[in-house]
Order: C-alpha cells, then structure tokens, then sequence
C-alpha cells in the first residue's frame, strides 16, 4: 500500500523518522559517555533531545496521514496504532528528561537519564513495529515495486 504522504516519490514520514531516532539515541550516548568519561556533554543531550522530540511532532503528523489510509479492521491499523501509540510515549518520555534537564543542562540529574533511558528502550520496539508496518505488511511501499522499477522521479509507476 503506498503512502498518502509523497514528496518526489518517496513517503515524507519515513524519510523523517531518521531525525528524531538519531537525535534522540545520540543524546543518551552522550550521556553515557558524559557519565563513564565526566565529559561535558550534558548541554548537546538537552538540544539534540529538543531537536528530536520537534522532529518526531513532524514526523508523527506524516505518519498519521498515513495510518488514516491503512484500511480499517486489519492487522496493519492495529500494528500501526501500537506503532504511534508507543512512539508519543517516547516522545512525552524525552520531553519530560528535557524538562527536567532544563535547571542544569550540562549536569542533569539522573533521573532525565533514566527517562531518556526508557524512551530509547521502547523507542526500539516501536522502530520493529514501524519495520514490520513496512516490511511486513507493505506499508508505504508502491504497489507493484520490483528490483527493476524506473526512478520515482521519471513519473512512470513502479510496476512499469
């Protein structure tokens, strides 16, 4: 099923993600590095996580459209729900560390950690389920893509 949302041929929502799970997943490896080496990487955490919760609004309104075409009463919308269902929970998980982090930002106190900690952690099971919308079950994929389709730029459908 392709996606509802294309820019150039491509769907908007999965060429976004890419933002917020790097800028997310790199500012708990900050962390982890400011925490085993005590380097000051406290303050590019507490921007990289406000980058990413941002960008993963951006990416979630994408994403919405395109779970509204995802016919009703299939294992897709199920999956697809769970998928965004989990990935605000991450996004209110990082807010919250960021919040948190907002008193000291180049020292924040553990508990923002621990709550980026868990955003990460269910962040890879909603990053599977978003795979499996799309490897899986075809989720924004042209109907009819093969290893030969033409460019989605020459304007000719992929089953051409």
């Amino acid at each position: 099923m392709a996606s509802q949302a294309k820019l150039f041929g491509h769907p908007i929502h999965q060429m976004l993600i890419v933002f917020p799970l790097g800028l997310l997943a790199m500012a708990v490896i900050f962390d982890v590095i400011r925490l085993i080496a005590g380097t000051p990487l406290g303050l590019p955490s507490y921007y990289m996580i406000a980058a990413g919760v941002i960008s993963g609004l951006v990416a979630a309104v994408f994403g919405f459209i395109d779970w509204l075409g995802i016919p009703a009463r299939t294992r897709a919308k199920s999956v697809g729900l769970w998928h965004a269902c989990g990935n605000v929970v991450v996004l209110v998980l990082f807010a919250i560390s960021w919040w948190f982090r907002g008193r000291d930002p180049a020292d924040p106190p553990a508990v923002a950690f621990v709550l980026a900690l868990i955003g990460t952690g269910l962040a890879l099971v909603t990053g599977w389920l978003g795979g499996e919308l799309v490897d899986r079950l075809g989720i924004g994929v042209d109907s009819g893509a093969h290893v030969n389709a033409p460019s989605s730029l020459s304007g000719r459908p992929a089953s051409s």
